[in-house]
């Protein structure tokens, strides 16, 4: 039987039974589209995940006092400095955190404030939208002026940020001088939103906000991702050594690489458990096509004797309907994808986010073909199995 033959005859048993051929075809047609949708959303929430953590310098450290005890023996600001001794770190600084009373023009909220030194701004990548940065002479000369966060300043402004560059605001009644508004970065990492705090220099937040026995965090900045492991096991070393009371237990160290890296596996995770549920559609989908097989050889029993008594051979009579399982379910993964195609903006609209690949696609037809290869195998060998004889004398 010659291959156009074949495909004439397989396309005419196709359509002769429209109705069971969709609803054999439903459920290809879910699981492939849910398997397309799970690629998408893996990819969008990984796309997410890494937008978000690309503003933040993933070779931070940061070095703050452990959520639960009192801490017997505190940071210091020497502490930084002894920092800078391990050749794995690159950056150390002190950095002093407060919240207050907020004051702009009759508006007052509660938020967090920050003193930094100046070197700060570049290893948490706070880029200026408007205005400019803290300097090093701000520091130097204690001038009491102040960068605030892209949230803060919607939210002091209601919603005109610029309005407030080179105005005062007040923090615990102790006035600042606004110079610029930073661009937005997220999740800093620090368990504090850099976009809802004031930054103000080190210098001015320990004379007129803190006090200067007030206990800072320290920054520290790893010479690179890869020596950021190598970066904690030295703090974890210097302040066992020089926080003797209490030791390096009394701290808690935080690195955004593996944030970012526990954050990627989340996600990871969550479509995989997708992509298992997506699986079971398909074999649930592929019995049934097993199902129809098996009736389809039952209802064409004659016409398999009919094809033996002709001369046809068993791999031909296997070929037919294997191809058949395999057109119907090749069919139904093309209308998965246009349906997960469909479904993405209806997923955006959601707020979930969904990014199309070409490995999604792939992945939802493989998966298809598979599924009418495998559960469309053993009907296919039973009508070639099929004596011409019976077959013929079957009513």
């Amino acid at each position: 039987m010659k291959l156009k033959q074949l495909l004439k005859l397989i396309l005419i048993n196709i359509t002769q039974n429209k109705m069971r051929t969709f609803l054999t075809t439903l459920g290809v047609i879910v699981g492939t589209a849910t398997i397309f949708l799970v690629v998408a959303i893996g990819k969008g929430g990984e796309a997410q995940i890494n937008e978000q953590y690309s503003k933040l310098n993933v070779g931070t450290i940061i070095v703050m006092a452990a959520p639960r005890g009192r801490v017997v023996d505190p940071l210091t600001k020497k502490d930084a400095q002894l920092f800078l001794a391990s050749e794995n770190i690159t950056r150390a600084f002190p950095v002093l955190r407060g919240n207050g009373d907020i004051n702009y023009d009759n508006y007052s909220t509660s938020g967090n404030y920050m003193a930094i030194q100046p070197e700060f701004q570049v290893s948490n990548n706070l880029i200026v939208e408007q205005g400019r940065e803290l300097e090093e002479e701000d520091e130097n000369k204690k001038n009491k002026c102040a960068v605030i966060g892209a949230e803060l300043a919607n939210t002091l402004t209601d919603g005109n940020p610029s309005e407030i560059v080179g105005h005062s605001i007040s923090i615990n009644s102790r006035k600042f001088e606004v110079v610029g508004i930073y661009k937005a970065v997220g999740d800093s990492g620090s368990g504090m939103s850099y976009d809802d705090s004031v930054f103000i220099p080190y210098s001015v937040g320990e004379r007129f906000l803190l006090g200067t026995r007030a206990n800072p965090t320290i920054n520290v900045q790893a010479t690179s991702i890869d020596t950021v492991q190598l970066a904690i096991e030295d703090i974890t070393a210097i302040l066992n050594e020089t926080h003797r009371a209490g030791g390096a237990e009394q701290f808690r160290i935080l690195d955004a690489g593996s944030r970012l890296v526990a954050a990627q596996e989340s996600a990871r995770s969550m479509s995989m458990l997708l992509l298992a549920v997506a699986i079971v559609v398909l074999i649930v989908s592929g019995i049934g096509i097993m199902n129809v097989m098996f009736v389809t050889v039952k209802e064409r029993t004659r016409e398999i004797g009919t094809l033996k008594a002709i001369g046809a051979k068993k791999r031909e009579i296997l070929g037919q309907f294997l191809i058949e399982a395999v057109v119907i379910s090749l069919v139904g993964g093309v209308l998965g994808v246009i349906v997960g195609f469909v479904a993405v903006p209806l997923l955006k609209y959601f707020e979930l986010p969904a990014l199309p690949s070409i490995s999604g696609i792939l992945l939802g037809l493989v998966f298809s073909v598979i599924t009418g290869v495998f559960f469309g195998f053993y009907p296919a060998w039973k009508a070639a199995e099929f004596n011409p004889i019976d077959a013929l004398r079957y009513e």
